[in-house]
């Protein structure tokens, strides 16, 4: 039989599926019995009603079982204390009461930087832009930020769109984030995490807010929230150049943005509005996603619903590539309801093949030449 100490080790690259980090560093093993041929495990959760208890109950039974000798495994649970969620807290983002300068942690409530803004950050931030609603600006998001996540990049969304949130229902998730310690968890799911006013509002509550609360949504939306440092944040922004728009500018500097439109020349010029407004607080415009370009018939026959020639012809105006055209199908609009992308669900299909070569040009063909080294420094 193995030893105690033993156990702990084979514990150890069990990771916390919300945190990404080991059990055993997070102080999550109360302890650890053998009797015999079975052996007894206690694990703390960070919160009651953890949502994903059993896949913590599985992966600690895979570990424990690893060894031949033993027969039997007994997880039971407890939940961590307010001491033990804070020191969590302070392993994952840093001291909250720390003063610049020591490891201090990032948060609204605190008055910490946007991680996403420092010259150190790795991520870059792609912001997802469309005139008018009505283009499928949010279902573009949705399976951009997936395809980004198949090919191995660390991919989270910010539903930006606080009037039309549709993000976690496009993701098919249902749970809200886990709240630790002040610290929020945003649920994941198709390899993506998420963080939405979905989570905070019914499906059918108007949210009636003005500049200054819109502003400070987003804020904490970007702070308070443990993102992992991913090497994508996609952000889903509402239609036109209102205040969310402005507020990210500013709040995200470095941030890229990508256009979406429809081919129709209506659509097309209201899109180039939104570029403009990019141009204007210091936003590069990094190329064109056209979406709804034709419809392929039984027959094979591609009919043009919403004409043609709109993508193609606000990439040269704008002087930015034309990413790529995504075609209209059915299955497009069902996996939108469902949860299901269609980059999942269909991922041999033309539309998810669209928004593959979409993310792969993002990755390799625009990524950025600049280098921010914050270890270098003039005085």
């Amino acid at each position: 039989m193995p030893t105690e100490a033993q156990i702990i080790d084979a514990l150890r690259p069990v990771e916390d599926p919300e945190l990404h980090r080991s059990i055993v560093d997070l102080g999550m093993v109360r302890f650890v019995r053998i009797d015999g041929q079975s052996v007894k495990v206690e694990i703390a959760l960070t919160v009651p009603g953890c949502p994903l208890k059993n896949e913590i109950q599985r992966r600690v039974g895979e570990a424990v079982h690893a060894f031949d000798d033993v027969q039997s495994v007994e997880v039971t649970f407890d939940v961590m204390s307010d001491e033990e969620r804070a020191r969590v807290r302070e392993m994952m983002v840093g001291d909250p009461k720390a003063t610049a300068g020591s490891q201090a942690a990032h948060g609204h409530a605190e008055g910490r930087a946007i991680p996403f803004s420092e010259p150190g950050s790795k991520t870059r931030v792609l912001l997802v832009a469309s005139g008018k609603g009505g283009v499928g600006k949010s279902s573009v998001t949705t399976n951009l930020a997936v395809s980004l996540a198949k090919r191995g990049k660390k991919t989270a969304i910010v539903d930006a769109d606080v009037w039309g949130f549709s993000i976690p229902r496009m993701l098919g998730i249902d749970r809200p984030p886990v709240v630790i310690d002040s610290m929020l968890i945003p649920p994941e799911s198709h390899g993506v995490s998420c963080i939405s006013m979905g989570f905070f509002a019914q499906e059918d509550q108007a949210v009636i807010w003005r500049g200054p609360m819109l502003h400070k949504a987003l804020e904490q939306f970007l702070t308070d929230v443990y993102w992992d440092d991913p090497d994508f944040l996609v952000v889903d922004l509402p239609p036109g150049t209102g205040d969310i728009s402005i507020s990210l500018a500013q709040f995200l500097p470095r941030a890229e943005v990508y256009v979406v439109t429809t081919p129709q020349p209506a659509a097309q010029r209201v899109a180039q509005r939104a570029a403009f407004m990019a141009e204007k607080v210091n936003l590069e415009v990094k190329g064109v996603i056209e979406n709804m370009s034709w419809f392929t018939g039984d027959d094979g026959t591609r009919y043009e619903i919403f004409g043609s020639g709109g993508g193609d012809e606000l990439a040269e105006r704008l002087d930015k590539p034309l990413l790529g055209k995504v075609p209209l199908v059915p299955e497009l609009r069902e996996g939108s309801d469902t949860g299901m992308p269609i980059v999942v669900s269909s991922p041999e299909s033309e539309a998810a093949g669209a928004f593959d070569e979409i993310a792969r040009a993002i990755v390799e063909d625009l990524a950025p030449t600049k280098r921010f080294h914050p270890e270098l420094k003039i005085t």
